[in-house]
């Protein structure tokens, strides 16, 4: 609770103080000089939004210093700017906007820690937001972002998934909520990200190494999942108001419900939320799966303040449920199937936030306190010779985790920057039957500095960066675990450069060097017991040392006005990658694996391309590829996702229809268990409509659209079981609550 503590005290003089603020004005017009009305204008720094009037005019209140000033208009293409106050006259920001058949998202503020156009990152950058998020929201972060180049989700089912970039997952993928770590047991498959895509205004996912900024884990990449700002009166005394979503999917039989309820009185505004989800089993098109219905329950509350010279706000999130596993026996085919094992989730989070706008530095104090909770509970058979069911528990983890965050963003009109120091406490409790980790406590500090450069009238843009991490890792005794109490000290280096050149308008080459690390996860050091799902028993190695990695990217994005294409390259090359190896040893008729480390490489490319075919019809086509192997085995990585290529026809953001097609994997590790290519189509429209005199949007899905049989190389339910069959999902909204 201490580092929420830091961010109210910093921010605490916000709220109260007073301070001349210069106004921005300026008009927004099209290619013909026509003012374009009800266009939003958003200060990114400050979260801060305002509409033109009719005549196209905008004004805005500002206090001192460097923003970042983006302009949104649905049928055009969004615009960014820089502007700089200085307490000096500021001249009026004029915009002509360009039409553009495109949904585009122009600022990043993940990859760099402050707001940056996207095509002046150097690094990969993509993001999910808009009509596609909506349409695809769902009880798995992983599910919903697999639509993005360079991602895919190893599945449990349709409702739990670990997000997979550039073919590395768990603990080598970061996942932020805003800008702060989610903590999860990430070296377990069937634990995923506690995120409440229901909340989520846009998620951004940098596919490549981002120790620099984010530390530990981040060696892959990172994704992170931006709440919608708070409301703002905008010159209104107060107002309030409320949305709902209703939802229902064929193949599962689920249910959907989500309310929203916010408002805003002069500089203060708040917001209270809640999504529930409730399934039965998935069916394929072999038939019914056994135990793999949910349930979940999430709700987020948060509120703020605003003054000229920064804000203050909290949030306090839950996400929660009873998600269902089928056992690795395989489907239930007799019909007497009573139960099987389910995992009950429970996170919550308590946020802080405080900044403060002094000259040209913007400081920022963020802080976070997150318990997130995972038992596993089975049913065993009753003594006795009744064959009735009871359930047990087989394990109960508790990992508590608090975290700080300090930042000071600085910036003038050619340099800027993030100078920052963080720190991440956590403590891992577990108890059960099954003993899987010991009792644990971690304690970290780091400190870094980001800076951005551009030269010659923007056409240059550099980027640099480096990180220090202290880590310090103390076990307790585990004598089911046979070890001892021990402790572990770690100290990384990060680092950065990278360089954007323009030759042309529409034109971004970038490259972008990297080094990254993560350390080991308690299973990886501590593991000596069996591992009943993969049928293997599992020993841990406590002498593994932090992986490194070091990444090249090089990568071209053109813009233009019918036609838009990217292409990205990329070597990541890790030390000490730790995998798991099996042994000629057998304990209880099941075989041992033993983690173990090695030099392991990663060589991918992603590709797309997007025009308007005629007007209001437009084509989007990708390609994204990777191959990983371990350099000292001489074998492929294991659960490296295949190549997959896809196609999407959209008609006036009415009617889409997409078609993927997932090659066969021809370079299996011996551990992968190999499945075919397949194609899958799906289909999606919506439109808006008035019901009840209120204005709504109705959206329909059909995926799997001809009900296509296959199993999914990254799932692992695959070597007993398809994959989901055909699913026609409806959602009906008001209020904006998607």
């Amino acid at each position: 609770m201490r580092a929420l503590a830091f961010a109210v005290l910093l921010a605490v003089p916000v709220v109260a103080a007073a301070q001349a603020a210069d106004t921005l004005t300026g008009r927004i017009t099209d290619q013909a000089g026509q003012p374009v009305p009800v266009a939003t204008v958003e200060i990114i720094e400050l979260g801060r939004s305002v509409t033109t009037a009719t005549d196209g005019t905008f004004r805005v209140a500002l206090p001192p210093g460097r923003y970042t000033v983006v302009i949104r208009r649905a049928g055009f293409a969004p615009v960014v700017r820089g502007v700089t106050l200085s307490g000096a006259v500021v001249p009026p920001l004029d915009v002509a906007l360009t039409p553009s058949p495109f949904q585009l998202e122009p600022v990043t503020v993940t990859a760099t820690r402050s707001p940056v156009a996207a095509d002046a990152s150097p690094l990969p950058v993509a993001v999910l937001a808009g009509d596609q998020l909506r349409q695809a929201r769902g009880v798995s972060l992983a599910h919903v972002l697999e639509a993005l180049p360079g991602l895919r989700t190893l599945s449990t089912g349709a409702q739990i998934g670990k997000p997979v970039i550039r073919g590395l997952s768990g603990p080598r993928v970061l996942v932020l909520e805003n800008g702060s770590r989610l903590e999860d047991y990430s070296w377990s498959d069937e634990d995923g990200p506690s995120v409440e895509t229901g909340f989520v205004r846009r998620v951004e996912v940098i596919r490549g190494p981002a120790s620099v900024l984010y530390g530990s884990d981040a060696l892959g990449g990172v994704i992170n999942v931006i709440s919608e700002a708070l409301p703002d009166a905008a010159g209104r005394p107060r107002f309030m108001r409320t949305g709902f979503t209703l939802s229902g999917a064929s193949n599962n039989v689920e249910i959907g419900v989500a309310g929203r309820a916010e408002g805003a009185r002069g500089t203060f505004g708040w917001r209270v939320a809640g999504v529930g989800r409730f399934a039965g089993p998935l069916h394929t098109p072999a038939g019914e799966l056994d135990n793999t219905g949910f349930g979940s329950m999430n709700a987020e509350a948060a509120a703020g303040w605003r003054g000229q010279r920064g804000g203050l706000s909290f949030r306090v999130a839950h996400y929660g449920g009873e998600f269902k596993l089928l056992e690795a026996n395989g489907p239930d085919t007799t019909g007497t199937e009573q139960g099987g094992p389910e995992r009950k989730l429970g996170d919550e989070r308590l946020q802080a936030r405080g900044e403060r706008v002094a000259g040209s530095w913007r400081l920022v104090a963020q802080g976070q306190f997150q318990r997130h909770s995972l038992i596993e509970v089975s049913d065993d058979t009753v003594p006795g010779g009744s064959g009735s069911l009871t359930e047990s528990e087989a394990f109960n983890l508790l990992l508590q985790t608090a975290s700080l965050d300090l930042l000071a963003h600085h910036g003038a009109d050619a340099l800027h920057g993030t100078l920052g120091v963080s720190t991440v406490g956590q403590w891992n409790d577990a108890s059960g039957r099954i003993a899987l980790v010991p009792d644990a406590r971690v304690a970290s500090a780091a400190a870094f500095a980001f800076e951005q450069l551009a030269l010659a009238d923007g056409r240059w843009s550099l980027l640099g960066g480096a990180r220090v991490d202290a880590r310090r890792l103390t076990a307790d005794a585990d004598t089911a675990l046979g070890m001892g109490a021990q402790s572990r000290n770690a100290t990384a280096w990060s680092g950065d450069v990278g360089v954007v050149w323009r030759p042309a308008a529409d034109v971004a080459a970038s490259a972008n060097l990297g080094r990254a690390w993560r350390a080991p996860t308690l299973f990886e050091l501590f593991a000596n017991g069996p591992h009943l799902g993969e049928a293997r028993y599992e020993r841990g190695d406590a002498t593994l040392v932090p992986e490194s990695g070091r990444s090249v990217d090089v990568g071209v994005r053109v813009g233009g006005r019918r036609v838009r294409a990217e292409l990205a390259a990329y070597h990541h090359r890790i030390s000490n990658y730790i995998y798991i190896r099996p042994d000629t040893v057998f304990i209880d008729s099941l075989r041992v694996y033993q983690y173990a480390q090695a030099q392991a490489e990663l060589l991918g490319a992603e590709a797309s391309l997007e025009g308007e075919v005629l007007p209001g019809f437009t084509a989007r086509a990708r390609v994204d590829g990777v191959r990983g192997t371990n350099l000292s085995a001489h074998e492929p990585l294991p659960l490296v996702p295949p190549l997959r290529t896809g196609v999407t026809l959209v008609w006036r953001d009415a009617l889409e229809v997409d078609v993927d097609t997932y090659a066969r994997q021809t370079r299996p590790n011996p551990l992968d268990i190999q499945t075919a290519g397949y194609t899958l189509v799906h289909v999606s429209a919506g439109r808006a409509i008035t019901l009840f005199g209120r204005p709504m949007r109705l959206d329909v899905a059909v995926r799997n659209l001809f009900n296509a049989s296959y199993r999914s190389f990254l799932s692992r339910y695959k070597e007993f079981a398809l994959d989901p069959g055909r699913n026609l999902i409806v959602r009906l909204s008001a209020g904006d609550v998607d």
